[in-house]
C-alpha cells in the first residue's frame, strides 16, 4: 500500500484564457498569465492511494463518490503512466483518490485549476515522475496547468502540432512582488449556470471577437503584462488587467447565445473601483473576473486598509453574519471609512447582503507534499476517512 497527499493553489488571470483550439487537449487560441494564490488561504486537497489489493479506481469529490473511467481524472492518471518508470511495481495497481477544495467548486474561483493541479502532482509523486508536469495538468484542466507554479506564470499556448510546448512557465517568484494583496469578493459561491467548458467553445464557434482578440489583442498584452510584472509597475499592470477581463465578458456577450457571468453587483464593484482610482488620481486597485460574479481585486499592501474600508460601508456585513465567517482568509485590517472619503466621492451604502463573504489573501506558492499522515483524506484501506 502506498498513499500521498498534496495540496495545491488556485490561480487568477490577469489576461484570460478563454477558448481552445483543441478542446480534446486544452489547447488554448492564446497564452495567458495569471498569479497564483496563497495555500494559507484557499487550496485543493488529494489524496492518491494505491494497493494491489484494490479491486477498482474510485474517485470522491468533497464527499462524494465520483465516475472515474473515461473522465479527465483518468485521463490524468493515464498521461502520468505512460510517462513514468514501466519498472516500477506499482505502477498498473488501481488507485483510490480523493479530493477536497476549502472553497466552493464550480462557483467561479477556479477550483478545476486548483483540483487538477493537485491531482497531477499528487501522481507525480506516487509514480516518481520528474517530467515537466504542466501539460499532464492541462489535460485535466487548461488552467491548472498554471496553478503547477507559484507566483506569475505564463501558460504558452504553444505551436507544435502535437501540443507538447503548451506548457506553463513561471514568470517570477511570489516574494518577487512581496507588497501585492488580493481580495475576493465573493457574491455568489452557487455552482455557475454556463459550465466553462461549454461555454468558451460556444465563442470558438459563434464569437468573432474572440479570434480578433487572440490574434490583435492578446501577444501585445502579454508582453505589457511580462513587463510590468517584471518591473513592478501597477499602473500598467491595473490598467491591462482591467481591460483584458472587460473584454473577456464582452466575448461572453458576444457569444450566441450570450453568456452571462457578471450580475448587479459585479458591476457595482467595478464602478466603484474605476471611481476609488479616479479618487486617487491613479490605478491603486484593479479587478478581474473569471467566469462568475466574483471579483477578484488586486493591489499593493499600503492601499488594503482604506479601500477596505470602503468596501465594507458601501457593502456592510449582514448582521447576522459572524465576522469569521465574513471575513476569511488572512486577518484584514479594519477600520472606519473616513467621513471625508464617503462625501468626495458621494459613496451611497447598499443594503447588507450583496456579498457573502470576503477572502483576504495574498501570492503563494506552488503545490507541495504534505508529510503528516494526519493530513490524508483516505483511510489504509483506501476509504475517505
Amino acid at each position: 500500500m502506498l498513499m500521498v497527499t498534496a495540496i495545491a493553489p488556485v490561480n487568477i488571470a490577469v489576461i484570460k484564457y478563454w477558448g481552445k483550439k483543441d478542446a480534446q487537449k486544452n489547447i488554448p487560441i492564446n497564452d495567458s498569465i495569471s498569479g497564483t494564490l496563497s495555500t494559507d488561504v484557499m487550496y485543493a486537497k488529494t489524496t492518491v492511494y494505491t494497493s494491489s489489493t484494490l479491486e477498482k479506481n474510485r474517485f470522491w469529490l468533497n464527499g462524494e463518490e465520483q465516475v472515474f473511467e473515461g473522465t479527465r481524472i483518468h485521463s490524468c492518471v493515464c498521461e502520468v503512466r505512460s510517462k513514468s518508470d514501466e519498472t516500477l511495481p506499482h505502477l498498473t495497481w488501481n488507485l483510490a483518490i480523493c479530493s477536497e477544495n476549502n472553497f466552493p467548486t464550480a462557483a467561479g474561483l477556479a477550483s478545476s485549476a486548483a483540483g487538477y493541479a493537485c491531482l497531477v502532482y499528487a501522481l507525480g509523486a506516487l509514480f516518481k515522475l520528474k517530467d515537466e508536469l504542466s501539460s499532464i495538468a492541462r489535460v485535466g484542466s487548461g488552467s491548472a496547468c498554471r496553478s503547477m507554479y507559484g507566483g506569475w506564470v505564463l501558460w504558452q499556448k504553444g505551436t507544435s502540432s502535437m501540443s507538447n510546448d503548451s506548457v506553463a512557465r513561471p514568470i517570477a517568484s511570489h516574494e518577487h512582488w512581496p507588497e501585492m494583496r488580493v481580495l475576493i469578493l465573493v457574491v455568489n459561491d452557487n455552482r455557475k449556470k454556463h459550465p466553462s467548458t461549454i461555454a468558451m467553445q460556444n465563442s470558438v464557434t459563434s464569437s468573432s471577437l474572440i479570434h480578433y482578440r487572440a490574434k490583435d489583442v492578446v501577444p501585445h498584452r502579454i508582453k505589457e503584462m511580462h513587463l510590468a510584472i517584471l518591473t513592478k509597475d501597477f499602473r500598467k499592470f491595473a490598467e491591462i488587467t482591467m481591460k483584458d477581463s472587460n473584454q473577456f465578458h464582452a466575448i461572453c456577450l458576444d457569444t450566441y447565445p450570450p453568456c452571462f457571468y457578471l450580475n448587479t453587483v459585479s458591476q457595482a464593484i467595478i464602478d466603484l473601483v474605476h471611481a476609488y482610482n479616479d479618487y486617487k488620481g491613479e490605478h491603486v486597485v484593479a479587478y478581474t473576473f473569471d467566469a462568475g460574479p466574483n471579483a477578484c481585486l488586486y493591489m499593493l499592501e499600503p492601499v488594503l486598509e482604506e479601500f477596505t474600508s470602503i468596501i465594507n460601508y458601501v457593502f456592510p456585513q449582514p448582521a447576522d453574519i459572524h465576522d469569521n465567517d465574513y471575513f476569511r482568509g488572512l486577518t484584514l485590517p479594519r477600520k472606519p471609512v473616513d467621513e471625508m472619503i464617503v462625501y468626495d466621492m458621494d459613496l451611497q451604502p447598499y443594503n447588507a447582503g450583496k456579498l457573502k463573504y470576503i477572502i483576504y489573501t495574498k501570492l503563494g506558492e506552488g503545490p507541495k507534499l504534505l508529510s503528516d499522515p494526519k493530513e490524508h483524506l483516505l483511510s489504509e484501506d483506501g476509504l475517505p476517512l
